[in-house]
Protein backbone atom coordinates (compact mmCIF):
# COMPACT_ATOMS: atom_id res chain seq x y z
CA UNK A 1 0.00 0.00 0.00
CA UNK A 2 1.94 3.40 -1.22
CA UNK A 3 -0.19 6.15 1.77
CA UNK A 4 0.04 9.72 1.43
CA UNK A 5 2.55 11.04 3.30
CA UNK A 6 2.40 14.80 4.79
CA UNK A 7 5.03 16.72 5.88
CA UNK A 8 4.47 18.99 9.09
CA UNK A 9 3.65 21.88 6.90
CA UNK A 10 1.19 19.89 5.20
CA UNK A 11 -0.02 18.24 7.88
CA UNK A 12 -0.62 21.52 10.19
CA UNK A 13 -2.19 23.35 7.34
CA UNK A 14 -4.59 20.32 7.63
CA UNK A 15 -5.50 20.54 11.12
CA UNK A 16 -8.30 23.39 10.67
CA UNK A 17 -10.04 21.20 8.20
CA UNK A 18 -9.32 18.21 10.64
CA UNK A 19 -11.24 19.85 13.43
CA UNK A 20 -14.23 20.89 11.65
CA UNK A 21 -14.54 17.48 9.83
CA UNK A 22 -13.65 15.33 13.75
CA UNK A 23 -16.61 17.72 14.98
CA UNK A 24 -19.18 17.10 12.10
CA UNK A 25 -18.23 13.12 12.57
CA UNK A 26 -18.29 13.83 16.98
CA UNK A 27 -22.19 15.20 16.33
CA UNK A 28 -23.20 12.98 13.67
CA UNK A 29 -21.96 9.94 15.70
CA UNK A 30 -23.60 11.16 18.56
CA UNK A 31 -27.03 11.68 16.73
CA UNK A 32 -26.46 7.87 15.30
CA UNK A 33 -26.25 6.32 18.91
CA UNK A 34 -29.27 8.09 20.30
CA UNK A 35 -31.36 7.19 17.55
CA UNK A 36 -29.63 3.67 17.45
CA UNK A 37 -32.62 2.43 20.23
CA UNK A 38 -35.69 3.51 17.61
CA UNK A 39 -33.57 1.93 14.87
CA UNK A 40 -33.23 -1.71 16.89
CA UNK A 41 -36.50 -1.94 17.96
CA UNK A 42 -37.93 -1.10 13.93
CA UNK A 43 -35.84 -4.06 12.75
CA UNK A 44 -37.07 -6.38 15.57
CA UNK A 45 -40.38 -5.45 14.11
CA UNK A 46 -39.94 -5.73 10.76
CA UNK A 47 -41.56 -8.73 9.74
CA UNK A 48 -44.85 -7.33 11.26
CA UNK A 49 -44.36 -4.19 8.74
CA UNK A 50 -42.42 -2.11 12.25
CA UNK A 51 -41.40 1.12 11.04
CA UNK A 52 -39.92 4.33 13.00
CA UNK A 53 -40.66 7.92 12.55
CA UNK A 54 -36.80 8.11 12.97
CA UNK A 55 -35.55 6.09 10.20
CA UNK A 56 -35.38 9.04 8.30
CA UNK A 57 -33.21 10.93 10.80
CA UNK A 58 -31.40 7.87 11.12
CA UNK A 59 -30.63 8.18 7.47
CA UNK A 60 -29.90 11.76 7.22
CA UNK A 61 -27.04 11.34 10.10
CA UNK A 62 -25.62 8.06 9.06
CA UNK A 63 -25.08 9.68 5.28
CA UNK A 64 -23.97 12.93 6.61
CA UNK A 65 -21.14 10.69 8.86
CA UNK A 66 -20.47 8.53 6.15
CA UNK A 67 -19.59 11.31 3.85
CA UNK A 68 -17.23 13.02 6.49
CA UNK A 69 -15.52 10.54 7.34
CA UNK A 70 -14.42 9.86 3.80
CA UNK A 71 -13.73 13.30 3.03
CA UNK A 72 -11.39 12.60 6.19
CA UNK A 73 -10.21 9.34 4.19
CA UNK A 74 -9.28 11.12 0.89
CA UNK A 75 -6.97 13.66 2.71
CA UNK A 76 -4.74 10.44 3.78
CA UNK A 77 -5.12 11.58 7.04
CA UNK A 78 -6.19 8.70 9.55
CA UNK A 79 -8.49 8.50 12.09
CA UNK A 80 -7.41 6.45 15.48
CA UNK A 81 -9.67 7.42 17.88
CA UNK A 82 -13.79 8.98 17.06
CA UNK A 83 -14.06 9.96 20.36
CA UNK A 84 -11.08 12.19 20.88
CA UNK A 85 -10.95 12.97 17.65
CA UNK A 86 -7.17 11.52 17.44
CA UNK A 87 -5.64 11.41 13.74
CA UNK A 88 -2.37 10.72 12.52
CA UNK A 89 -0.48 12.02 9.50
CA UNK A 90 1.95 9.33 7.87
CA UNK A 91 5.15 11.01 7.82
CA UNK A 92 8.33 10.01 6.31
CA UNK A 93 11.30 10.60 8.40
CA UNK A 94 15.05 8.80 8.19
CA UNK A 95 13.61 6.64 5.49
CA UNK A 96 10.48 5.08 7.40
CA UNK A 97 6.91 6.16 8.14
CA UNK A 98 5.88 7.75 11.43
CA UNK A 99 2.80 9.71 12.85
CA UNK A 100 2.40 12.90 13.14
CA UNK A 101 -0.33 12.85 15.91
CA UNK A 102 -3.04 15.45 16.84
CA UNK A 103 -6.07 15.88 19.04
CA UNK A 104 -9.26 18.04 18.68
CA UNK A 105 -8.51 20.30 21.49
CA UNK A 106 -5.06 20.84 20.51
CA UNK A 107 -4.24 24.41 18.81
CA UNK A 108 -1.44 23.16 16.90
CA UNK A 109 0.23 20.03 15.65
CA UNK A 110 3.18 19.50 18.40
CA UNK A 111 3.57 15.28 18.46
CA UNK A 112 4.78 12.54 16.78
CA UNK A 113 4.71 8.87 17.77
CA UNK A 114 6.13 5.58 16.18
CA UNK A 115 3.27 3.81 14.03
CA UNK A 116 3.59 0.94 17.03
CA UNK A 117 3.74 3.07 19.39
CA UNK A 118 0.49 4.61 19.69
CA UNK A 119 -0.56 7.12 21.04
CA UNK A 120 1.07 6.73 24.53
CA UNK A 121 4.76 6.98 22.66
CA UNK A 122 3.67 10.71 21.95
CA UNK A 123 6.82 12.48 21.25
CA UNK A 124 7.03 16.21 20.54
CA UNK A 125 7.34 16.76 16.99
CA UNK A 126 10.30 19.59 18.13
CA UNK A 127 12.61 16.11 17.86
CA UNK A 128 12.24 15.79 14.04
CA UNK A 129 14.09 17.76 11.72
CA UNK A 130 11.81 18.05 8.69
CA UNK A 131 13.36 19.20 5.81
CA UNK A 132 10.97 19.70 4.03
CA UNK A 133 9.19 21.93 7.09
Amino acid sequence: MNEKTFTISEAREAIPQMRRLMLTLREERASLVKLHPYINEARAHAEQNGGTPFGAFYLKHAFSFATTLDEVERTGAIIKDFNAGLIDFPHEHEGRIIYLCWKLGEDDLGWWHEIDDGFAGRQPIDAIHDKSH
